[in-house]
């Protein structure tokens, strides 16, 4: 993950909860392929 252009810093936990958490929230989307490959997300506030 980067925030701002910089990589954020994280374990292995912790981007396993990520991952698990945003495939879940993906994975209920309609439209959405089971066998995506790639996720791209982009937030600019």
């Amino acid at each position: 993950m980067e925030v701002d252009g910089k990589k954020v810093p994280m374990n292995d936990y912790v981007r396993r909860v990520f991952e698990s958490v945003i495939e879940a929230l993906v994975s209920t989307l309609k439209g959405v392929d089971e066998d995506w490959k790639e996720l791209k997300i982009v937030i600019k506030r």
